[in-house]
């Protein structure tokens, strides 16, 4: 038997002959939406999941590598802001019959880049509002609204979002962060599965432990 090919993340389907889920990164043409490699969405479009992403105001959305982003995610961009520190909220301005000078930015809640970490699953039909960070590893469930920040390694639920429980304890988190795994070569990543696949912790700990003092 031939060897197998390392996988690929600028291929756009990583699973031949089904054309819902794709990787992200190649399928993308927005210059102001980045992608790390490996992130997938469960649809073939990934651009339709971002809204209000206008590129007059130049706001970016960034996602680290190895996110998994279920379907019906969608990412409101600062398009979506309406002018609140005035009598009326009408956006006159995006209107061209009204010939209205647009407000100064400083009158805008822009709330600046949304930025998704590494390693992070968003589920199904949840909602990120703009400006939001969210922490390498995070879990966000299905239907949430997140509007605020959300750490490392916590998991998210609800509307508005909030964090429920840390995946793991403080030492292990700390641990994954210095690891970075997702930054590691690919044939690397490749021998590094069953690690990360590996449900007992504490022989996962002491491996990423090793790793971390054999390339220091």
């Amino acid at each position: 038997m031939g060897e197998l090919k390392l996988p690929d993340p600028n291929s756009k389907h990583p699973i031949p002959g089904y054309d819902k889920e794709i990787h992200i990164k190649p399928a993308i043409k927005n210059p102001n939406i980045i992608v790390g490699d490996f992130s997938y969405v469960a649809d073939d479009d990934f651009e339709s999941h971002v809204t209000h992403h206008y590129e007059w105001l130049g706001d970016k959305l960034v996602i680290g590598k190895f996110c998994q982003i279920a379907s019906g995610v969608e990412f409101v961009m600062n398009g979506a802001n309406h002018q609140m520190t005035s009598v009326s909220t009408y956006p006159f301005f995006t209107m061209p019959s009204w010939k209205a000078t647009p407000p100064e930015s400083s009158d805008m809640p822009l709330k600046g880049d949304t930025i998704i970490g590494n390693d992070v699953w968003i589920g199904q039909n949840a909602v990120i509002l703009p400006g939001v960070h969210i922490g390498d590893g995070a879990i966000i469930g299905a239907n949430c609204v997140v509007g605020c920040n959300i750490a490392p390694y916590s998991i998210a639920v609800g509307n508005p979002a909030r964090i429920i429980r840390k995946r793991f304890d403080d030492e292990l988190i700390e641990l994954m962060l210095k690891w970075k795994w997702w930054n590691k070569p690919i044939e690397e990543i490749k021998s590094l599965v069953p690690l990360l696949t590996n449900g007992n912790l504490q022989e996962v700990r002491q491996a990423i432990l090793n790793d971390l003092s054999n390339t220091n």
